[in-house]
């Protein structure tokens, strides 16, 4: 295929993957469903399970294997935007007067999960070696099937809060800051199950930890106020900074490609150094635009993730496993989230709140399992099972918050032996303006 053919595919492929994306996004949001599982959706359609074998010819006109690496490229670099807003709006001081519950409820939704997942892995190894995994587990395997139930989306989760009143409430407040606490940890852990198997093999497993550890510490002791005299003390145009910030971001991600980490933990680290205003204040001129830039280009990530997603090759075992792991992924979630926030303190109605909350899974799932995938390990086939299980736990949330709401609404009033306060969305706690990105 000539040069000036690719560039046509391409520019083509591009116009649908953008069009139909945000249009299923729109659609979702209209069901009341976060804009993410339209466009996870929309990536799975346009895979080779649906339109390839729906119509082969036209999925081969548009996505001829030519363009794969040009799409994958564009992936990239949304995620590393994408990450890299969401290193920068990390601010565990969300925790104030409940930092004591939100700690107990991502400790708990970590270790549960994590428990369950790895013990599971462990136990049933036989059926998942029939999904295409090999005869016996590498301890990074083991690890990352507890990481794939231990995993909250935290941009998923926040649009949740603000679209169901509740980003002012004491539960609101609880789940996005545990949620905060959950992706540190979960990204600390899933870092260290990629080291084993990324990187430049040349370098012993140690050698590729001192190094990570070496950029962390540059990172945090130089970068960090490198980047405050430039930010503050020079008066940058806007687009000069955001150009700046994000070559920043893309050079973090590339070392920590070269060390085995994958991009992600570069672009994160990127955006957890960038010091905000002097006031503590996000800088509006750099968050509006890295928002509008990760949510044109995120299409292409829901796009090259459905690639992989095998319905074919699926048969009985795959969708047992789909409805199994499934159930464990919500069940871990919700039961642990809900008893560690009644165990801190809150109400009935608004434990629960907060356990549903943390089972959403979206967009952090997806790059997690994209990770994971990509360092071999996982397989196509339960790749295919994890990416429908953060689908249906993401689909669940917002039926199981109105199911709540309704059972809050209806309790009887006046009663004493009931601590849990007014319902879901009612309370006046306040929380920090948290910005839509799934």
């Amino acid at each position: 295929m000539s040069p000036d053919a690719l560039i046509a595919h391409f520019v083509g492929a591009s116009a649908l993957i953008l069009v139909a994306a945000h249009a299923a996004g729109w659609a979702a949001r209209k069901l009341r469903q976060p804009y993410i599982v339209g466009q996870l959706t929309a990536g799975i359609a346009l895979g080779p399970s649906l339109l390839g074998s729906m119509a082969p010819d036209a999925y081969d006109v548009l996505f001829p294997q030519e363009i794969g690496t040009a799409l994958t490229g564009f992936a990239q670099f949304s995620l590393v935007v994408f990450l890299f807003a969401v290193g920068y709006e990390l601010d565990l001081k969300l925790l104030g007067d409940r930092a004591r519950t939100a700690v107990g409820v991502a400790a708990a939704s970590f270790v549960v999960p994590m428990a369950v997942g790895s013990g599971g892995a462990l136990l049933f190894w036989d059926q998942l070696h029939g999904l295409g995994m090999p005869r016996a587990p590498s301890p990074s395997m083991v690890l990352f099937a507890g990481i794939a139930l231990s995993v909250t989306a935290v941009p998923v989760l926040t649009a949740i809060v603000r679209e169901n009143g509740l980003a002012r409430t004491v539960p609101g407040v609880v789940a996005v800051s545990a949620a905060g606490l959950l992706d540190v940890v979960c990204w600390t852990v899933l870092a260290g199950a990629l080291l084993e198997n990324g990187g430049d093999q040349a370098l012993g497993w140690g050698w590729r930890v001192a190094l990570a550890a070496g950029f962390v510490a540059v990172m945090l002791l130089a970068a960090r106020p490198l980047l405050r005299r430039l930010l503050w003390r020079t008066h940058l145009e806007p687009s000069l900074r955001m150009a700046l910030l994000i070559g920043f971001a893309l050079g973090s991600a590339w070392v920590t490609h070269s060390l085995g980490l994958h991009v992600i933990f570069g672009a994160l680290l990127a955006g957890v150094v960038t010091p905000r205003e002097p006031d503590d204040r996000l800088d509006p001129d750099l968050l509006r635009p890295l928002h509008d830039v990760s949510s044109l280009l995120l299409p292409f990530f829901f796009v090259v993730s459905g690639q992989a997603v095998v319905l074919n090759g699926m048969g009985v075992t795959g969708w047992i496993a789909v409805l199994v792991v499934t159930a464990l992924a919500t069940v871990t979630k919700i039961g642990s989230g809900t008893v560690a926030a009644r165990l801190g303190g809150l109400g009935r109605y608004d434990a629960q709140t907060v356990g549903i909350l943390m089972s959403a899974r979206g967009l952090t799932e997806l790059i997690a399992l994209n990770a994971g995938l990509q360092a071999g390990l996982l397989s196509d086939r339960l790749y295919s099972v994890l990416v429908f299980m953060a689908l249906a736990t993401t689909l669940f949330t917002q039926p199981l918050l109105i199911l709540v709401r309704r059972l809050a609404a209806r309790r009887p009033r006046g009663r004493t032996d009931d601590p849990s306060g007014p319902p879901p969305g009612q309370d006046g706690t306040r929380a920090a303006p948290v910005p839509e990105l799934g």
